[in-house]
């Protein structure tokens, strides 16, 4: 299936954990951002839109893989400890699980919103238990653009996620988007540079107070 259709090619989730077991970063011009906090991130320039997509490479101490997949699939939880989210719910919509989500953004600029599907996948390769999340925007008439934000629209990410081996997580992150509007370049650097250590922290810590639903 594709997403439009609610489901992503199988295809994808195995790339996802090859990226994770051997990450490809040879043959095109990926550039080393930043490496902090045990994550190091890359990115590559898109010459035609003049945007940045970016794979995230890291580990995430004390904290399992399976409780890490746990925590980022569950949206009610994460309106709890993600300061930038202004919104965030599950809608079923022709079949299928779509997800809304706003983002705040720093004044004066319009905060951001995204309509996008996503998929969660345990996949066995080599022995190795691999957690994959797959994500892509859609574009669904019941989500009609809110006056005063700007839809993203080209919005992809993929998660993959095993064990370091000891209590750990061993992380890739895969994501482009395209924010829309006049966003400064200083702003975006600081995002790549800063937002996404974070995020990949807050939600380790997150981890930490989790009460898994049965």
């Amino acid at each position: 299936m594709d997403p439009a259709a609610g489901g992503f090619p199988e295809e994808q989730f195995r790339q996802a954990c090859a990226q994770l077991l051997q990450p490809a970063l040879a043959g095109a011009d990926w550039q080393l951002l930043v490496e902090t906090l045990g994550i190091s991130i890359y990115r590559l320039l898109d010459q035609q839109t003049g945007l940045y997509e970016y794979k995230v490479f890291g580990v995430l101490e004390d904290t399992p893989p399976a409780l890490l997949a746990d925590v980022y699939m569950d949206l009610d939880y994460r309106k709890q400890w993600d300061q930038h989210v202004k919104e965030l719910y599950e809608k079923e919509c022709d079949g299928k699980t779509v997800v809304y989500w706003e983002v705040k953004y720093p004044f004066p600029m319009s905060n951001r919103d995204y309509v996008y599907t996503r998929q969660r996948q345990e996949l066995d390769v080599e022995g190795r238990k691999i957690h994959v999340v797959l994500a892509q925007s859609i574009s669904l008439p019941q989500f009609a653009e809110k006056p005063g934000v700007i839809r993203v629209k080209g919005y992809k990410q993929s998660l993959a996620i095993e064990s370091n081996g000891k209590k750990g997580s061993k992380v890739f992150m895969y994501y482009f988007d395209n924010p829309g509007g006049q966003i400064p370049s200083w702003l975006i650097n600081w995002a790549a540079k800063n937002g996404v250590p974070n995020f990949l922290k807050d939600m380790a810590k997150a981890c930490q107070t989790y009460l898994k639903k049965t």
